[in-house]
Parts: C-alpha cells; structure tokens; sequence
C-alpha cells in the first residue's frame, strides 16, 4: 500500500523531514518513490518555509491509492488541501502523571470503601477547616466538569495530611525527651 508519509533527515536535534510517497513496507527513511515536499518542525507555525508541498502531486497520489500517516494528514489539512483529521480522545492527556496514578488509585479504591471514607471525612472537616478553605480555590477557578472529577483526589489529599500530623507531632516531642 502506497503511503505518504515524513522520511526523517538532517543532524541531531535539528531534524527535518521530506514528505514523500513510499511502499509502507519500507523503512521510514528507506526507499521512496517520489519526493513531495518538506517540513520543517523548528521554524515558527506562521512561516511559509515551515511546509512546502506540492499540492497537485498530493492529489495525484491520493487518487492512485495513496493514504497519508495522521502527521502528514494534519499537515496537508493546515494547508487545507485535504480536511483535518478528528483530534484524538485522550483525556488522560490534561492531567499531570502524578495525578493519573493517584486517580487510578482511587478509582479502584472507591467501589471497595465507599462508607469508610465517610467517617474520615468528618474528622477531617473538624481538624482542618483552614487547609479545606484552601484546597476549595483552586477548585473554583477550574471548569466544573474538571472540578467534579478532582473532588475525590481532594478527599484523598485531605485524609492524608492527617496522617502525617501525627508524625509531625511525634517528631516534635521526641527532641523535647532528648533535652
């Protein structure tokens, strides 16, 4: 099957690429059948130079059968010579790798000990009122739909400063022994 796609070249870490028409059995940088274009990713998006495609080999290809990688198929749409392609579906994109673990987690967590968390939560609204004001800010300034799915990682978070009070407080009282 014939593929329009980027053959890498260039030095390290300055790389630029042909677009070109290849048997998708080859190797990226490998034989290809007809150069038709460049791409140069280090040069600002409103430069002219960045792409350069000629667009009449683009659709002569693509009517011989010739499907573009989705790179390519989102350059050829920046150009609007073809449509852009969808953009993928991944909301795990938005959220740091910190906070997808934690998630995680707590997901699998929460189906196990749903009326256990309950009880933690009012001890932690008696000890901490001045943290939860805190945690609750930034939670306003987020859209709602972000907001709804981050309240379990802040009950988490709740739960867990008191755990390390106690070893605060412990710390603190094993100097005054020492003395």
């Amino acid at each position: 099957m014939l593929r329009i796609r980027l053959s890498m070249g260039g030095v390290r870490k300055r790389p630029i690429y042909k677009i070109v028409i290849a048997d998708g059995r080859y190797p990226r940088d490998g034989k290809f059948i007809e150069k038709i274009g460049s791409y140069n990713p280090l040069l600002p998006k409103d430069k002219k130079e960045r792409i350069k495609i000629e667009a009449e080999r683009v659709k002569y290809w693509m009517s011989k059968g010739a499907q573009p990688t989705l790179r390519v198929s989102r350059l050829l749409g920046e150009l609007q010579i073809m449509p852009m392609p969808k953009p993928g579906n991944n909301p795990q994109k938005a959220i740091p790798k910190k906070d997808r673990k934690k998630s995680a987690e707590e997901s699998k967590e929460a189906p196990k000990t749903d009326g256990k968390k309950e009880e933690p939560k009012a001890e932690a609204k008696k000890e901490e009122p001045k943290a939860e004001a805190k945690k609750e800010e930034p939670k306003k300034e987020q859209p709602k739909a972000e907001a709804k799915k981050e309240e379990p990682k802040a009950e988490a978070k709740k739960e867990e400063p008191k755990k390390e009070q106690p070893k605060a407080e412990a710390k603190k009282e094993e100097p005054k022994d020492k003395k």
